[in-house]
């Protein structure tokens, strides 16, 4: 898709080599430009022959004064603008028209280093004021009618050339401060959200690693305590046959999320390459000797980010139970598909003693409903009975789980 003409960014051709030498020596230019305009400003006005000696004081010390904030146009461009008008106005004490050039530096000072409307609202007042001047002491007798007549047309033309090319200059200069100024605000952007993705990517994988470990090691370890506690070898070969059978799957597992993320670079999924099955979930529960039951209703078909929550609420559930509810006489899962938001519930009658605050599974459960747009709630249920309780809805923006 093209951007509209307005929309396109327009960068400014590179400074040629004579730009880039007054780029790099700026006092340099500003004491060259001062002695071309005391030259040219001074020299015509003491040269010639003047109407007193007031003139051939006050023209000289003005246009001196005027040169010598040169040095300093691009910090004060104002002083320096109204000087140079203030020696405009001077040359009305010659009995002969004469000029310089200061006005036209000054306008040009001024719109390049203060603004586009700074330079025409100086180049209005200083023109009414030079005017209103010019032809009162005109009319009053005190200068000839073309000195008046020179001293305002002259410093107009001085003023809008001047004026003009600074404003083209000033926006090509402010333009391209706005642009760099913008390439830095898209640098730190891209920092930030790089850094967000980051954080992101970590809580994800920090999630993942979390569901795969605990509720493997947690049926792991419930297998191998039930192989040495046992006193028939059979029994203890099967247990210690389960451990390795879980121990490999998760490894399996954990190998496969590594995978993907080393290799799948930004397209990589937000989840595992399978969802983790409820029902191979309470059949590891029951191989580690816990009466674990699963009860189910309605279609099990889910959208895919569905499945995965699912299976890792199960997951989580059981292996909570298995971790805290030792003594549980029995595990109950339920899940409750023709619901809508679907029903899943995780019920152990082994607690005993306060509840105890919820660790980062728990977190990451809620994190997982919320994405989907569901609640998930872990409390007591009453005669030493806990549930933890999901509902996620079935329509599921796949998107928007997936951010």
């Amino acid at each position: 898709m093209v951007n509209p003409p307005d929309e396109q960014l327009r960068l400014p051709r590179p400074p040629g080599v004579i730009r880039r030498f007054w780029a790099r020596h700026p006092l340099l230019a500003d004491i060259l430009i001062a002695l071309f305009c005391l030259t040219t400003s001074l020299v015509p006005a003491t040269g010639l022959r003047t109407s007193g000696v007031l003139a051939a004081i006050i023209t000289p010390l003005t246009v001196v004064v005027a040169c010598a904030l040169m040095l300093r146009r691009r910090r004060w461009p104002v002083a320096v603008f109204v000087a140079a008008w203030v020696a405009s106005a001077s040359y009305l004490l010659e009995s002969v028209p004469v000029g310089g050039p200061l006005v036209f530096v000054a306008a040009y000072s001024l719109a390049v280093y203060r603004s586009t409307k700074a330079c025409w609202t100086g180049l209005a007042i200083g023109l009414s004021t030079l005017a209103l001047l010019s032809f009162g002491l005109s009319t009053a007798g005190a200068i000839p009618l073309n000195i008046a007549v020179n001293a305002v047309v002259g410093e107009l033309i001085m003023g809008l050339i001047g004026g003009l090319i600074g404003i083209n200059v000033g926006n090509r200069k402010r333009y391209l401060e706005a642009v760099i100024d913008r390439s830095r605000q898209l640098l730190v952007e891209r920092d930030q959200h790089a850094r967000l993705a980051a954080a992101a990517e970590r809580e994800r994988i920090a999630r993942e690693m979390h569901d795969i470990v605990s509720h493997s090691l947690t049926v792991v370890v419930a297998l191998s305590e039930g192989a040495a506690a046992t006193t028939d070898p059979q029994r203890a070969k099967d247990a210690s046959t389960a451990a390795a059978a879980t121990a490999r799957s998760a490894l399996a597992e954990m190998r496969s999320m590594l995978g993907v993320l080393r290799e799948g670079g930004a397209d990589a999924p937000l989840a595992p390459l399978e969802p983790a099955s409820p029902a191979e979930t309470v059949a590891a529960a029951q191989r580690a000797g816990f009466a674990a039951t699963l009860t189910t209703r309605g279609d099990t078909e889910a959208p895919p980010a569905l499945r995965f929550a699912i299976g890792r609420i199960v997951q989580e559930g059981v292996t909570n139970a298995m971790r805290h509810a030792s003594a549980a006489s029995g595990i109950g899962v339920r899940i409750d598909y023709e619901e809508d938001p679907i029903v899943i519930e995780i019920v152990n009658d082994g607690v005993h003693g306060p509840a105890s605050e919820g660790g980062f599974g728990l977190r990451g459960l809620a994190e997982r409903a919320a994405l989907l747009g569901g609640i998930l709630v872990s409390a007591p249920a009453g005669s030493g009975r806990w549930m933890l309780r999901a509902e996620l809805p079935r329509a599921v923006d796949v998107a928007g789980a997936h951010a």
